[in-house]
């Protein structure tokens, strides 16, 4: 059933809430890290299975196009890992204002990736995340360790992004996402025969965890991949990417309502956070200003 743009656009929100929601989990869950993303991926993994399965699209595909997406998803899955550690040595506002800053590091990254030229425009914008990394960096002294882990995983989910756009042309996005979680799971689980991470408390998490893994796992994971892939037929890349800059927003505001306290962080943190977030906000704004005028000028010189 084909949806309206509003519904879309509502429906878009309300996944950027989910992802925003991840970070919560995060805290709730009490295991470690590594476990919880190695419980994530395979939840996902089988999510994503049946939502293939129900959609009847393809499942198999060339085994090097299979392996380089396994590859893709340890990337996937020490992020993910980063990223709850950081949450667990700091709190949510400073992992979440941290990794907001993705779009400096693709401006960087991206060029060398794709061996093309550097945006000064996204290099620009770049240069003001800096600046509110650093005035995180300079207040939240307590959280250092975290600041530097949250980076980390900022990093390689900039690096994921880039590796993924060679394969989004290629295969449905579902079918990238499942392998790459089967990909996460296998990685994660190598690492943990070798150090003998495996043991009966281990596969015997708790109650509230176990619940709280479905959630992550299905719904924060599986179904919101699922819906934002749908919802995307109907909205522009650019509203698409205004939306998901509201994560880190909806991600704090929650901690702060649900968290309270623990949540409270310095002036120079909320400063930081602004100026890191104005700048991803305002990115989109002035490139498609900036589109929109070389197409003019192009008019003209064609006129003359």
């Amino acid at each position: 059933m084909k949806r309206s743009h509003s519904s879309s656009l509502i429906w878009m929100h309300l996944i950027v809430l989910i992802y925003g929601f991840t970070a919560i989990l995060g805290k709730l869950i009490e295991m470690p890290a590594i476990q919880m993303v190695w419980y994530r991926m395979l939840i996902a993994a089988a999510g994503l299975f049946a939502y293939l399965l129900y959609k009847k699209k393809q499942i198999l595909i060339p085994g090097s196009q299979a392996i380089k997406l396994v590859g893709i998803g340890l990337v996937v899955a020490a992020h993910w890992i980063a990223f709850f550690h950081a949450i667990k040595i700091s709190n949510i506002s400073v992992t979440l204002g941290v990794t907001s800053s993705g779009a400096m590091f693709a401006s960087i990254l991206e060029p060398m990736f794709f061996k093309k030229k550097i945006d000064w425009l996204e290099f620009l914008i770049g240069i003001f995340i800096v600046l509110g990394i650093y005035l995180i960096f300079s207040y939240e002294v307590n959280y250092k360790m975290g600041i530097t882990v949250a980076l980390i995983a900022t990093v390689l989910a900039t690096i994921f992004t880039i590796l993924n756009k060679k394969y989004t042309t290629r295969f449905h996005p579902t079918l990238i996402s499942f392998y790459e979680m089967v990909g996460g799971v296998m990685g994660i689980s190598v690492y943990l025969l070798v150090v003998n991470g495996f043991s009966a408390s281990f596969f015997s998490p708790s109650l509230s965890d176990s619940s709280y893994l479905l959630i992550l796992g299905l719904i924060c994971t599986a179904f919101a991949f699922a819906v934002s892939v749908d919802v995307m037929k109907e909205l522009s890349a650019y509203t698409v990417i205004l939306s998901l800059n509201m994560e880190p927003v909806y991600g704090i505001i929650l901690a702060f309502f649900i968290f309270g306290q623990s949540e409270h962080m310095t002036g120079g943190f909320y400063a930081g956070t602004i100026i890191i977030l104005a700048s991803v906000f305002l990115f989109p704004v002035i490139k498609r200003r900036r589109e929109k005028l070389t197409k003019k000028n192009q008019h003209i010189g064609k006129r003359f």
